[in-house]
């Protein structure tokens, strides 16, 4: 892998994402960002979620489960994505207001995050609670995103998929900076 490849977050130890899950420095709030598609759960709905706020359940991707399990805290400041929309994009943000447990939709059979082998003893999916904080007077569009030079590393571009991605300081700055002019 070469230094161009490697993830903003690359730590020798921990892998492509491995400075996500480093120590933290006093008070250090990191950014994430939570994609869903809007037919599903948008952000309209976390506004008329009692108190704003929400579990981030259903996630069945490992790495994504591991940033909630492990990596965010409390304070944390997260953007919300529309996925599969039209245009897809950036429509709020949300703190983190409870950090990882289990997500309690693997254990139930009809629930379409099922996972026999997770149990309540050994869970194998965890969730965050996250609130609504401001909603974006400009929706960020993907299209906006991918023709923004300080962000052609951003994982969301790179990484594709996944639903709960780290965002980088600068990252957060330049997405703010496109969201509110």
């Amino acid at each position: 892998m070469t230094a161009d490849q490697r993830s903003q977050f690359f730590t020798a130890e921990g892998g492509p994402w491995g400075k996500c899950f480093l120590p933290r420095a006093k008070d250090e709030v990191r950014y994430w960002l939570v994609k869903s598609e809007p037919d599903v759960f948008s952000w309209g709905d976390l506004l008329k979620a009692p108190k704003r706020t929400t579990n981030w359940n259903g996630v069945r991707n490992f790495a994504a489960r591991n940033f909630m399990r492990d990596a965010m805290k409390m304070g944390d400041s997260v953007f919300f994505y529309h996925s599969n929309a039209e245009p897809p994009g950036i429509v709020g943000i949300c703190e983190v207001v409870r950090e990882g447990y289990p997500d309690a939709t693997a254990f139930d059979p009809d629930h379409d995050g099922y996972d026999e082998k997770s149990s309540p003893k050994d869970p194998t999916w965890f969730m965050v609670d996250l609130r609504a904080k401001e909603a974006l007077p400009n929706m960020v569009t993907l299209p906006m995103l991918k023709a923004s030079r300080p962000l052609a590393q951003i994982a969301l571009i790179r990484t594709g998929r996944m639903s709960v991605i780290p965002v980088t300081p600068a990252e957060w700055k330049t997405i703010l900076a496109l969201g509110r002019s």
